[in-house]
């Protein structure tokens, strides 16, 4: 994905692949929008890769777009850890890789080839790790924004005396970034007075609180959110360098007499603002839930003097702000974003925006939440955070077709 809608969905269409065919895959990606698609994310199942190149292993190959340029891509695991004793690559997933089709190209064509020498790593683009040293944080970024949510350790009492934080919410945190490169395992290493300012590479400034932060869920019920605690368990599935993917589950929380938990996968492209996530929600009793997914009211210091623009679109399910801090100028401004793709409707309580959609037991619902910060260049106005979260939309709802040959 590209620029950041950080993850739309691909559309495989694969034909059987001729025998004995040369040590070389074709691959050709289309769609059908007129507008530009930037760093669309492309995903070719690996047995389909193993076929037409057979035994080929991950630093032995080589993707190249149609000019013969060489394209940084990245091959994930089937899981974690998985075994492959015959070193032939049956552990691996999928092939990933990234183009950004301009406007008016519908259609490119890429090859991925064996390669005899010793492929080098890519840079790392997209990232995500468990950070015990700080109170159980999960925290993830790509190079355009990044994000932290929050675990158990800082939900638990402080012994006395300790002056130990205790903050219990499932709410988003964001980290505005003015760099491409990975600032997470830094800023952590600086210390929390220093990732509060801004000594040239961004800061954090987003306030979460007890809301649901910049794209937190909860249960809409008779007028009231029910929300749940901290995550309880972590899982990396992909780590780089195009993408990252994770799990946080949530243990059960009562919803209005409905006993709920939560699953959230969380899919971190390079060149995107915006994350896909998809929520699965596990409770019995009634057919369906109304979920909602929430925007902070309040997302900046009040002594920042913040003014909040909020725009909602049904059509396109989108719910967004763009917070103008007018008594800190040199602190920017920036949007945040929730994309619901079917959205029901919108509503809000004391503490959120929110966007609604009804889910079934055991089912995913997807959806897109992402921020931008003006002075990272990429969108730096109302207008063009409005225009980012639309193309999102429609790049969402049109996914790309794949065909190997």
């Amino acid at each position: 994905m590209s620029t950041t809608i950080r993850l739309l969905t691909l559309a495989a269409v694969l034909p059987p692949l001729a025998a004995g065919a040369a040590e070389r895959l074709t691959i050709t990606v289309t769609h059908d929008l007129d507008a530009e698609r930037p760093s669309e994310t492309i995903a070719i199942p690996w047995p389909d890769v193993n076929r037409a190149l057979p035994g080929a292993l991950i630093q032995h190959i080589v993707v190249k777009d149609g000019a013969g340029h060489v394209l940084p891509h990245q091959v994930t695991n089937v899981a974690p850890l998985a075994k492959d004793p015959k070193n032939v690559g049956a552990a691996y997933g999928e092939l990933l890789f990234q183009h950004s089709f301009p406007a008016g190209e519908k259609s490119a064509t890429f090859t991925v080839e064996k390669s005899e020498t010793l492929e080098p790593v890519f840079p790392v683009q997209a990232y995500a790790r468990y950070v015990q040293e700080r109170l159980d944080d999960f925290a993830w970024e790509n190079d355009r924004i990044a994000h932290r949510i929050y675990g158990p350790a800082l939900a638990a009492p402080a012994p006395p005396g300790s002056g130990k934080e205790v903050l219990e919410t499932s709410g988003i945190d964001i980290w505005f970034k003015r760099v491409g490169y990975p600032i997470v395992d830094r800023w952590y290493n600086k210390g929390h007075d220093h990732y509060h300012k801004d000594e040239g590479e961004g800061l954090d400034m987003y306030n979460v609180s007890q809301t649901r932060g910049c794209g937190g869920t909860g249960v809409w019920s008779g007028g009231r959110l029910y929300t749940s605690g901290n995550w309880k368990s972590w899982k990396v599935l992909a780590n780089g360098p195009v993408r990252a993917v994770f799990e946080l589950r949530y243990d059960a929380w009562d919803a209005g007499g409905v006993k709920v938990t939560e699953t959230k996968r969380f899919t971190v492209d390079a060149g995107h603002q915006l994350d896909q996530v998809e929520s699965t929600f596990d409770f019995s009793g009634p057919q369906s839930l109304t979920v909602a997914v929430g925007l902070n009211k309040t997302p900046a210091n009040k002594k920042h003097e913040p003014a909040i623009a909020v725009t909602r679109d049904r059509k396109d399910g989108t719910l967004l702000q763009w917070v103008e801090l007018k008594a800190a100028p040199d602190k920017g401004a920036y949007g945040t974003a929730v994309l619901l793709p079917g959205a029901e409707s919108f509503t809000e309580d004391t503490g959120n925006e929110l966007a609604l959609a009804a889910v079934a037991p055991g089912k995913p619902l997807r959806y897109y939440i992402g921020a931008a910060w003006n002075k990272a260049g990429q969108v730096v106005s109302q207008d063009a955070w409005r225009a980012y979260v639309s193309a999102a939309a429609a790049r969402a709802a049109h996914p790309v077709k794949v065909v190997l040959r």
